[in-house]
């Protein structure tokens, strides 16, 4: 699929998945889409697990009580950055950022594929679920998961937000200018 058909076609699924296995082989791309994506000052902050055993796909799958994608993921990438970043550039670290760009590089790589997902993050972040979820995969205590992706073959289709105009959100040469 062509970089921009991938753009354009890619979108947040929260529906069920099929019940058919992603080949390591995908899920590699996939993470090497995400190891792919710059990084600040290059550091290459951010690491994955991915989780393809279907145990611990259904342990996890079966912690979220309303989305489908998470309950019928047949694998999942999870995104870890440090509990406590140190600065890489001018006392500043730019972990969140690169998890960021990792993780959109793997939502267009999953799309390309013709697999589907959906950004988790608040989810994570609330009665300790990314805690829990890093004890059960061994994850050090200084670290941290950021995001989750569920992944799957889309078994519905599923609705499509539209996008707001370029011109309400972007501007040439100044904020808010219009007619150029």
């Amino acid at each position: 699929m062509d970089l921009f058909d991938a753009i354009a076609n890619r979108y947040s699924y929260r529906g069920p998945f099929r019940d058919q296995p992603i080949p390591r082989a995908d899920l590699r791309r996939i993470v090497q889409a995400g190891l792919q994506a710059p990084s600040g000052c290059n550091a290459q902050t951010t690491r994955f697990i991915i989780v393809d055993d279907p145990a611990l796909v259904r342990r996890i799958g079966s912690m979220h009580a309303t989305n489908q994608a998470v309950q019928t993921a047949q694998a999942f990438i999870l995104c870890l950055i440090d509990r406590n970043p140190d600065s890489v550039y001018e006392g500043y670290a730019f972990q969140v950022e690169d998890c960021a760009a990792a993780v959109e590089n793997m939502l267009l790589a999953i799309t390309a594929l013709g697999y589907a997902s959906v950004w988790i993050d608040g989810w994570l972040r609330v009665e300790r679920r990314s805690e829990i979820i890093g004890e059960m995969l061994g994850v050090p205590p200084e670290k941290v998961i950021r995001i989750l992706l569920p992944l799957g073959v889309p078994a519905q289709e599923w609705p499509r937000r539209e996008k707001k105009p370029f011109e309400e959100r972007a501007w040439f040469n100044r904020y808010a200018q219009q007619g150029e």
